[in-house]
């Protein structure tokens, strides 16, 4: 089916683009509810494909754009502040558009990458249901796998910063590599320690206070839905260090970390982006839609499950 396009309106008046695939004028009894969230810089459209297997297998979905990506984009991204901060604050919005739209409805959480990072950030995480990640994590460096770690480092980590010094934000549209980034999610990516509190920071740099670092970090464990972090073992961002590193702030919560072997599956990669791919429907979406539907642990060929 097409999705209804919406405008989601955050507290500081933000205008967000997202997309609704729902039968709710005809489901009975009422269908639970999937917010998706993106990796980071990814349009919302990538995922759509898997959105509509999701709405297949009986949920309602929704898919967004943070401030400054895609349709959520209005104008030059040069004086747009915008960092990870900010997009929690629009995932937020979009939990409380979906709690007021879809009023008594279970709402499940699928995060890709950055997107399992800021559900944490959403005071509205613990009306969730169920939560699904896929390379969850938020870019501590030394996480990142050994034989590509080199590399990533200076791309993400000092030459992204540099663009963003000279441009006042990241074009990398314009080199390959994603949408078009706001500087303060390029700051906090490239400013990231193992403590991700005490490496954010606002909109115009200035980093957390100690009561504001803590008051996030009681917002994480308070999360109780539970969790399922799958990851590939070809995913230079999700290792295993990145994925536990994220999923140890989830105190309250149930917490199962899958890892896949592409080999084992008979793939030749899967990496950090490919999850989504529309050849992965037959074999790895269920993994998703047995989670959110049923709290299903699957088991494959090559996997294993870990328990942080």
């Amino acid at each position: 089916m097409n999705p209804e396009s919406v405008e989601i309106v955050t507290p500081d008046q933000y205008r967000l683009k997202a997309h609704i695939w729902s039968a709710r004028f005809a489901s009975q009894p009422p269908r639970p509810v999937v917010v998706i969230a993106s990796a980071t810089s990814v349009l919302s459209r990538y995922y759509a494909r898997f959105a509509a297997f999701l709405f297949s297998r009986g949920h309602d979905v929704v898919t967004f754009d943070y401030r400054g990506i895609g349709g959520s984009r209005h104008g030059s991204l040069k004086g747009l502040e915008a960092g990870w901060l900010d997009w929690g604050t629009d995932l937020e919005a979009v939990l409380t558009y979906v709690r007021s739209a879809f009023p008594a409805r279970s709402i499940d959480f699928v995060g890709h990458s950055v997107g399992g990072f800021l559900i944490g950030m959403a005071p509205s995480a613990l009306h969730v249901r169920r939560i699904f990640t896929v390379g969850a994590q938020y870019a501590y460096w030394r996480d990142y796998t050994p034989r590509e770690r080199r590399g990533m480092l200076l791309r993400w980590h000092l030459l992204m910063p540099s663009i963003v010094a000279l441009v006042g934000y990241l074009p990398a549209k314009r080199l390959g590599w994603m949408e078009d980034t706001p500087k303060g999610v390029v700051r906090d990516w490239s400013g990231m320690g193992s403590r991700f509190e005490n490496s954010l920071r606002w909109g115009r740099g200035h980093r957390l206070s100690r009561d504001e670092a803590e008051l996030l970090v009681e917002r994480f464990a308070s999360v109780t839905a539970p969790i399922l972090a799958l990851a590939a073992n070809d995913d230079p961002f999700g290792t295993p260090s990145a994925v536990d590193r994220l999923l140890a702030y989830f105190e309250g919560a149930d917490r199962h970390h899958l890892r896949l072997d592409p080999a084992s599956l008979g793939f030749e990669a899967i990496g950090h982006f490919a999850f989504f791919n529309e050849r992965f429907r037959d074999v790895l979406w269920p993994l998703a839609s047995a989670w959110l539907q049923d709290q299903e642990i699957p088991t494959l060929p090559g996997a294993a499950v870990f328990i942080p």
